[in-house]
C-alpha cells in the first residue's frame, strides 16, 4: 500500500526513518544542498592552482563534506552525536571554512553557510543565536581581504546568517511536533485508563451489591437448611432473581460500552482521513447532540461513519471527502436524521447492483434501528456518495395544546403534547 504519510512529509520531520527509503529520502535533503559547492569545485577544476593547493583543496573539501553530513545526517535520523563530539565536529568545519577561504579564495567563502546550518542544527538557540552573526561577522573579515568581491560579500553573508537561523527555527519546529506527539501520546493513554476506571466503577456499582446480596443469602440459607427447607428454598430463589438481575445489568452495561458513538467515531474518522492525506471536510452538526436520537439510531449512524470513511481511505482514492449530518422531513411526515459521505474518487464500481460484506452489514444494522442506506454516484463530478438514515423522535410540544383545554399545574400536572 502506498505510504501517503510520507507523500505528505517526504523529509519525515520530527521522526525517524522507518525503514531504508526513507533513510535515502533523508539523506537526499541533505546532499541536495550540496550544489552551492560549486564554486570550489569549479575553482579546483578550473586547473589554475598550484599542486599543493589543490591538494589542500579536495582533501579539506572532502574532509569537510563528510564531516557536515554525518553531523546533520545523525540528526536528522534521530541519532545525534554527543554534544561534545557535535561542538568538535562544528569546530573542525569551522577551522576548514577559515583555512580554506584565506588560502584558496574568495569562492570557498560559502562554506561558512554550512557551518552555519550545522551550528543551527546542533546548538540550542541561547548559543546558536550568538555564534550565528559571529560565523557571519568573520565571513564578512576574511571577505573584505579579496577587492574583487567586496561589491557582492553580502551575497555570501547574508544567506549564511538566514541559513543558520531558519535551521534554528526548524530545530525548534521538530522538538514542538515530538512533544506534541508525545503529549498526544500520554492523552491517549490517560483517556483509556480513565475509561478502565470508570468501567471498574460501574461494575463495582452494578455488582457490588448484588453480590454482597448473594453471598449474604447463600450463608443464611446454608444456615437453614436442613430444619428449615421450605424458608431455605426461598433464600435459594431470592438467590436465582438477584444472579439473574445482575446478569442483565451487566449484559446492558456491557452492550452499552460496545455501542459506537459518533463523537467517539469521528475522532477515529479525523484521524484516518489525515493518515491518508485525504482533506476532510466535517459538517459542525456531527459534534452536537441531536433531540429524539436513539441510542440504537446513533450506533447504526456511527457504524455508517466507519463502514464509508473507511472504503473512502481503502478503496476509493479521493483527495477530499465531505461528511455531513442533517434533518429531512420524509414524506409520511417522520423526521430523520441524515449522515452523508461524499467523496470525489472513482465512483460506484461500473455494473453497480452489488453491495459488499460490509455495506450489506450496514444495510441490516440501519434496517434494525428502522433506518435505510441509499448509495450511488456524487452529485458533483462522480465520486461515491453514502447517506444513511435513521429517524428523530417527534420533539416535545410546548405552549398549551390544540383544543384549548386549561393544563394549568393546579388542574393537571401533565405538559402539553406529553
Amino acid at each position: 500500500m502506498r505510504d501517503r504519510e510520507t507523500d505528505c512529509n517526504p523529509v519525515l520531520m520530527g521522526a525517524p526513518p522507518r525503514n531504508r527509503k526513507q533513510l535515502l529520502v533523508k539523506s537526499f535533503w541533505i546532499v541536495i544542498w550540496f550544489f552551492y559547492l560549486a564554486g570550489p569545485v569549479g575553482n579546483l577544476v578550473e586547473g589554475d592552482m598550484s599542486p599543493a593547493h589543490e591538494v589542500l583543496g579536495w582533501s579539506g573539501l572532502l574532509t569537510f563534506v563528510v564531516l557536515y553530513f554525518a553531523l546533520v545526517f545523525r540528526r536528522m535520523a534521530h541519532r545525534p552525536a554527543p554534544d561534545r563530539v557535535a561542538r568538535t565536529v562544528v569546530a573542525c568545519i569551522t577551522a576548514l571554512a577559515i583555512v580554506m577561504s584565506l588560502v584558496l579564495g574568495p569562492n570557498w567563502l560559502v562554506l561558512f553557510t554550512f557551518v552555519g546550518v550545522a551550528v543551527g542544527v546542533t546548538e540550542p538557540l541561547r548559543v546558536s543565536r550568538w555564534t550565528i552573526p559571529a560565523l557571519t561577522a568573520l565571513l564578512l573579515l576574511i571577505g573584505s581581504r579579496y577587492p574583487d568581491v567586496r561589491a557582492y560579500l553580502f551575497g555570501y553573508a547574508i544567506p549564511c546568517l538566514l541559513a543558520g537561523f531558519s535551521m534554528t527555527g526548524v530545530q525548534y519546529l521538530i522538538r514542538t511536533t515530538q512533544e506534541l506527539r508525545a503529549a498526544r501520546e500520554e492523552v491517549a493513554r490517560l483517556a483509556a485508563n480513565e475509561e478502565r476506571l470508570r468501567l471498574a466503577r460501574d461494575l463495582h456499582d452494578l455488582l457490588g451489591h448484588s453480590l454482597s446480596l448473594i453471598t449474604l443469602k447463600s450463608e443464611l440459607a446454608g444456615r437453614m437448611l436442613p430444619g428449615a427447607a421450605e424458608a431455605a428454598a426461598q433464600q435459594v430463589a431470592d438467590i436465582e432473581r438477584v444472579s439473574r438481575q445482575a446478569l442483565v445489568d451487566v449484559r446492558e452495561a456491557v452492550t452499552g460500552y460496545r455501542r459506537p458513538r459518533l463523537a467517539v467515531e469521528l475522532a477515529g474518522v479525523r484521524a484516518a482521513l489525515r493518515t491518508a492525506a485525504i482533506r476532510a471536510d466535517i459538517d459542525p452538526a456531527l459534534e452536537r447532540e441531536h433531540r429524539g436520537l436513539t441510542a440504537e439510531g446513533e450506533g447504526a449512524l456511527a457504524w455508517a461513519l466507519r463502514e464509508a470513511v473507511t472504503n473512502v481511505v481503502r478503496h476509493s482514492g479521493a483527495d477530499r471527502c465531505e461528511l455531513l449530518l442533517t434533518e429531512e422531513w420524509e414524506a409520511d411526515e417522520r423526521r430523520y436524521l441524515c449522515l452523508s459521505v461524499i467523496d470525489d474518487g472513482a465512483g460506484p464500481p461500473r455494473g453497480g447492483g452489488h453491495d459488499g460484506n460490509g455495506l450489506s452489514g450496514l444495510r441490516e444494522r440501519l434496517a434494525l434501528a428502522d433506518g435505510r442506506l441509499e448509495t450511488g454516484t456524487a452529485r458533483r463530478g462522480g465520486g461515491f456518495a453514502l447517506r444513511a438514515y435513521v429517524p428523530l423522535g417527534t420533539p416535545p410540544l410546548t405552549g398549551t395544546a390544540a383544543h384549548g383545554t386549561d393544563h394549568s399545574p393546579a388542574t393537571d400536572p401533565t405538559p402539553s403534547g406529553a
